[in-house]
């Protein structure tokens, strides 16, 4: 029987996984289809072959140190909480998999349960592996918002026209993201009290499954409590964490300078190229999509069109693109599958708990748990 609702609940998640799949390759056949329905595609393809490839390669070197910064702030966490030394490799294979259900799932919801479940699969501790994502993720909105405000300020002319309302709407929803999780990890008292009137707007909506929900944000608050006092017994260990992250999304936010480059272009500096795409990322990651493909091609065209003339923009874009998203999707889209694989049979902590989950729980928090095994 136990072994029948596994089956079950991997079945479900597969289907889950497959669908989002086949929605995010639909959106970007409907993306690129809509932008470039009116171009002559001989002549893309002959600016695109114009560029001096250096920069190109040289664009995808600082975006795969991006990544591999992103590995060693984790493991360097992850040895920070006692968890035996691993190599480096192992780390990659983490921000692998999450790179890739990040790009596949709406809002970038999938890409951290799955790192921690293949953590568990590792024989990480699952508390320890929240705390490294964690810890990740508040130095990511920290970061991003920083480079983004700070931007701004400085290049203003980025937000003229109604891209300012797109800017505040991104702005908005990564800044309340912050606060809710700097609350949650510097003042418990304050995040419970959220969260009481939070159960009872829930209430009053009538949401389903509201006891699983309450239990679910809980322990959510449990895990920023536990942050707290990491913070506070390692904050020289917090600060090179927050640090790297800052250069994680530096080297990120860099890329279209190497493809402005590529195309022969001096006029702009690094810092202007630099600015548009920091603001570019705040104004896009307002919209829930899966990789926010559409959005973030069709923002790019508007924003970037200061730096690229109308005959090389889509190009200039096709590229950035390619470099700084699609290339690395797919070989860590292999990296996924390949470790999906090899980890087939290997029991998880995450894997145990699931047993022990009564029948009553709802589909999606199955699925949830057991994150496309």
């Amino acid at each position: 029987m136990e072994k029948y609702r596994d089956m079950k609940i991997r079945k479900k998640a597969n289907l889950k996984m497959i669908r989002n799949l086949v929605f995010f390759l639909l959106l970007i056949i409907f993306t690129f289809w809509f932008i470039f329905k009116d171009q002559d595609l001989g002549e893309l393809v002959q600016v695109i072959k114009s560029v001096n490839l250096e920069y190109v390669f040289f664009g995808l070197i600082i975006m795969f140190l991006s990544h591999l910064t992103e590995s060693i702030n984790i493991r360097s966490v992850l040895v920070s909480l006692k968890e035996k030394r691993f190599s480096l490799l192992r780390a990659l294979k983490y921000t692998s998999v999450g790179v890739f259900f990040s790009a596949i799932t709406p809002a970038a919801t999938g890409g951290q349960p799955v790192e921690l479940y293949y953590m568990s699969k590792d024989n990480i501790k699952t508390s320890n592996g929240t705390m490294a994502l964690l810890l990740e993720l508040c130095g990511f909105q920290i970061s991003t918002l920083s480079y983004s405000i700070i931007c701004a300020i400085l290049n203003p002319r980025l937000l003229d026209g109604g891209l300012v309302w797109f800017y505040i709407l991104g702005l908005t929803i990564n800044g309340f993201a912050l606060i809710m999780m700097l609350l949650g990890v510097f003042s418990s008292k304050t995040s419970e009290k959220l969260l009481k009137i939070f159960i009872k707007l829930l209430k009053i909506v009538k949401v389903k499954n509201l006891d699983i929900k309450m239990k679910k944000m809980k322990d959510g608050l449990a895990q920023y409590a536990q942050s707290s006092k990491y913070i506070k017994e390692h904050k020289i260990d917090f600060v090179k964490a927050v640090l790297r992250v800052f250069v994680q999304i530096g080297l990120t936010h860099s890329i279209p300078y190497f493809i402005y480059r590529s195309f022969g272009l001096n006029e702009l500096s690094f810092f202007e190229i630099f600015s548009m795409q920091a603001v570019l990322y705040t104004t896009v990651s307002g919209i829930p999509l899966p990789g926010a493909i559409g959005i973030s091609e069709t923002l790019f065209l508007k924003i970037y069109g200061i730096a690229f003339s109308m005959n090389i923009l889509s190009g200039a874009m096709l590229l950035c693109r390619f470099v700084s998203f699609y290339f690395y999707l797919i070989i860590f889209a292999i990296v996924a599958i390949i470790n999906a694989i090899k980890t087939k049979n290997v029991e998880s902590e995450i894997d145990k708990d699931v047993n022990e989950i009564d029948e009553s729980i709802d589909k999606e928090t199955k699925t949830s748990i057991k994150v496309y095994a």
